[in-house]
């Protein structure tokens, strides 16, 4: 009998206590939210690594870009084209190699 009466009590405390989470909500899920979010950024400073590799700035590259698209306009200029060594200097025989 006296088991029967708390269970007949849990029971009808499950809908109270429902009911002022679901009124409280915000007030309840805030401050974990922001407890979880400071563990997790201070989690995410001790162990990932903050170094940031140095860019030019995006205007300098967007110039540079600009300068190497005027140069492509002309098919002559092309860099990839002019082969700036001695065609008859490439596979010589060491005999035949300038000594330095």
């Amino acid at each position: 009998m006296l088991q029967n009466r708390h269970l007949k009590l849990y029971l009808q405390m499950w809908p109270i206590l429902m009911q002022f989470l679901r009124t409280n909500a915000p007030y309840i899920t805030l401050p974990i939210a922001a407890v979880v979010g400071i563990i997790g950024y201070n989690l995410e400073g001790l162990l990932s690594d903050r170094y940031t590799p140095y860019n030019k700035p995006v205007q300098d590259q967007r110039v540079e870009r600009q300068i190497d698209e005027e140069l492509l306009n002309d098919p002559t200029h092309v860099e990839k084209l002019k082969y700036k060594e001695n065609v008859l200097g490439k596979n010589v025989a060491p005999s035949l190699q300038k000594k330095d």
